[in-house]
């Protein structure tokens, strides 16, 4: 985000000593427009979001719920247009060198797409709440939004534009006269 913005929920391992952590989050209008920018939206005009971190074996767990709405651009008509959102996330967090961390034992690391997503690598003692939240919605978003009720029209080429090569033809035709 960018300089000046202080919407930075940040947990450090430290505080999870008595227990598990509740967030509530609700970025204010400087942070939702930096968060827009970042992730070339319109705007983000509304957006909160609901965490909770826990220990989990030798590092965290990290979930919780989101929901907002965002000001997209469709792909059709080209205008912008707001559209609702929410998620729920869920991240595991070890620390460098964690037996949890998959293929560390020197195995074959082996993914099964019914599984949990093997647990990230801490950084230090901090956790960026908000950066998982936002890392989230990202992933959350359309990546070809179309704004409701916007249909693509496709126009049925003339027989002589049926081929690409048509065009090339009629243009041959021409310099050989």
């Amino acid at each position: 985000m960018g300089p000046g913005v202080t919407w930075a929920p940040i947990i450090r391992l430290g505080e999870l000593a008595r227990g598990p952590v509740s967030l509530d989050l609700a970025p204010d209008a400087a942070a939702r427009a930096a968060i827009a920018q970042d992730l070339d939206l319109v705007a983000l005009p509304q957006f909160t979001a609901k965490a909770r971190v826990a220990p989990w074996h030798d590092g965290v767990v990290l979930s919780g719920r989101f929901a907002g709405v965002v000001t997209q651009v469709c792909g059709v008509s080209l205008e912008p247009f707001d559209q609702p959102i929410d998620g729920e996330f869920e991240v595991r967090l070890v620390p460098a060198g964690s037996p949890n961390l998959p293929g560390e034992d020197g195995g074959e690391l082996t993914l099964d797409l019914d599984e949990a997503d093997p647990p990230d690598l801490l950084d230090g003692d901090e956790i960026d709440v908000a950066a998982y939240v936002v890392e989230h919605l990202a992933l959350a978003l359309d990546p070809f939004p179309r704004k409701p009720g916007v249909e693509f029209e496709f126009e049925d080429p003339d027989a002589a534009q049926a081929s690409p090569f048509a065009a090339l033809k009629t243009l041959q035709d021409r310099n050989r006269n």
